[in-house]
């Protein structure tokens, strides 16, 4: 059974359905265009799965194959559960196919860059390499297209993490840990346990690329058989580093910061961990600088879409999470109204509000699912700069009223979209589609 009909879900059915498998399919929300997908998987060979008929088909089915997005406590993992059968991802799914050489990419925040940039870095040397796992590129989608000398670099989620076992990165990259998910993961001991999983197949022939800056990532060196190599911002360390303005490992110098087209302490750090990986892999040093100071970024990150009425508006809609957040607001250098809200993960939002009163942002408009939790936590901070409403196209278009000819619109939202949305990407799209219509307003 494949459960969760998310492109994890699609990918997995296809390769099963070629594969000769008995695949039954099954999503607890059956929107318009899932039911089309599920018809076309039918039409492949598929089994379509109800709601009421799901506990009789665990009975008939061997392994279930699990989105990302369920959780493994869902009634139907239980059930596979009770009768001591498989419980797999789409990652486990792909990983058990994979022949490609793997470098995989964990933490809190970065990941996504990372990826990105290390996968441009490779591309540059010629290689072929492909960003795959929770960047949006299945990496069961990719198994049948990568050979023995090619690389799959693989963004690594907490969610995967729970039903992965089978992975063995040659590279497993771990960028930070800080609190996310506590909504799904209940406390930070099963959430640190979850990204530790990412070193637990690596033997000593294989490396573990730590930031060494970050006590608990740090600490994780000793939790692994592989060679650990760090990198670090603030320390002089055999690895990685930052000195001067520039990017060194082991003293030899790769690149001048101030050369990278993306700017920002967090972006210092993603380089950081590529330079490591790119050393381990034999990559030449110029390639490799050339890489990252021509990389321009990834969508919904930090992203300017576009200036109406004198107000730059941008789009960090990746920013799901509280340290991603402020990480962003660092990041802003003219006065900036913020946009904060969506649905809750379980943070204690008052951190937040303490780093806002000490940047360039000027007033937030709270909305959404968790607005009053958002509220209570700017009072008991003592940020009083604040608006309230509860649907995001207002919050964008009230943003627009606030803000001056000269100042910011950061989106940035400290929160999941799934109050309204069905991703980030969804949400970074509504935004833009937003701000482009205020645009054609005023040029009329």
């Amino acid at each position: 059974m494949v459960a969760g009909m998310s492109k994890s879900g699609e990918s997995s059915a296809r390769f099963l359905l070629k594969h000769g498998a008995e695949v039954y399919v099954y999503d607890d929300v059956v929107s318009e265009g899932i039911a089309s997908l599920m018809s076309e998987l039918e039409d492949l060979g598929a089994h379509i799965v109800d709601a009421e008929g799901f506990i009789d088909a665990t009975l008939i089915c061997d392994i279930l194959v699990l989105s990302p997005g369920i959780p493994i406590d869902n009634p139907l993992p239980i059930a596979f559960k009770k009768q001591g059968k498989s419980i797999i991802g789409e990652a486990e799914l792909g990983a058990t196919y994979l022949r490609a050489n793997v470098v995989a990419v964990t933490g809190t925040n970065g990941k996504t860059t990372t990826v990105s940039m290390l996968n441009s870095i490779l591309l540059s040397a010629g290689l072929n390499s492909v960003a795959c796992g929770n960047i949006g590129t299945p990496i069961v989608g990719e198994v049948e297209n990568l050979g023995l000398d090619d690389y799959a670099v693989a963004e690594i989620s907490s969610f995967q993490l729970e039903t992965l076992s089978s992975l063995r990165p040659h590279i497993a990259i771990v960028t930070n840990i800080t609190e996310d998910h506590l909504n799904r993961h209940y406390n930070m001991e099963n959430y640190i346990f979850l990204k530790r999983k990412i070193l637990r197949n690596l033997r000593e022939s294989e490396y573990a690329v730590l930031n060494y800056d970050d006590e608990e990532v740090r600490n994780f060196a000793q939790h692994t058989k592989a060679k650990v190599v760090f990198f670090s911002l603030n320390s002089t360390i055999d690895g990685a580093y930052y000195e001067n303005g520039a990017i060194y490992f082991n003293g030899e110098k790769y690149l001048d910061v101030k050369d990278m087209i993306v700017k920002g302490e967090h972006n210092v750090y993603n380089a950081l961990a590529c330079v490591a990986a790119a050393h381990i892999l034999g990559i030449d040093k110029d390639k490799t600088a050339e890489a990252i100071c021509s990389f321009k970024g990834i969508k919904h990150r930090i992203e300017e879409i576009a200036t109406v009425n004198g107000i730059t508006y941008i789009d960090d809609s990746k920013g799901t999470n509280v340290d991603a957040t402020v990480k962003a607001v660092s990041t802003m250098q003219n006065p900036t109204v913020i946009l904060l809200g969506g649905q809750d993960k379980g943070y204690d939002y008052v951190p937040l509000f303490a780093e806002l009163k000490n940047s360039n942002v000027i007033h937030a408009v709270l909305y959404g699912e968790n607005r009053f939790k958002l509220l209570n936590a700017a009072i008991k901070s003592g940020f009083i700069s604040f608006s309230l409403c509860s649907e995001f196209d207002t919050a964008v278009r009230l943003s627009g009223f606030i803000a001056k000819s000269g100042q910011s619109v950061l989106l940035s939202p400290a929160s999941s979209s799934f109050d309204s949305f069905s991703n980030y990407e969804e949400r970074g799209d509504a935004f833009r589609n937003l701000v482009e219509g205020m645009n054609e307003s005023f040029e009329e």
